[in-house]
């Protein structure tokens, strides 16, 4: 099972970055999907997931209203919309595909890791 990300890069403050997560290996529709977050330091923390079916969402508070997940099962993909970003926002962005138990919320609930991508928001 392979997980690659994309579309992390350098961004101003207040702009917006899509990133990308694209599953191979395994049939993708199956899985809840999620995306973390981690600094230098710090724990690797939730940011958004997405049931298996596109139906359901949830969010980290500080995502609530500016970020957004979302899925092409057709195209093996998980996305997540980032707006209005900011320099606290800065860190290297995981997404993972979630086992079917335990809650979006918990890293132990993720199967498969993909390696990251880099995203620098400039004050």
């Amino acid at each position: 099972v392979q997980l690659e990300e994309s579309g992390g890069g350098l961004v101003k403050a207040g702009e917006s970055l899509t990133l990308s997560c694209t599953v191979s290996g395994l049939t993708f529709g199956l899985y809840g999907m999620g995306w973390f977050r981690q600094t230098p330091g710090r724990d690797n923390i939730f940011v958004a997931g997405i049931d298996k079916r596109n139906e359901t969402r949830y969010y980290e508070n500080f995502a609530k209203g500016r970020f957004a997940i979302s899925r092409d099962n057709g195209k093996d993909t998980v996305y997540l919309k980032m707006n209005d970003l900011k320099s606290e926002d800065t860190a290297t962005y995981t997404c993972a595909l979630k086992g079917h138990s335990g809650t979006y919320w918990s890293r132990s609930s993720y199967l498969h890791w993909g390696q990251g991508t880099q995203v620098t928001v400039s004050s």
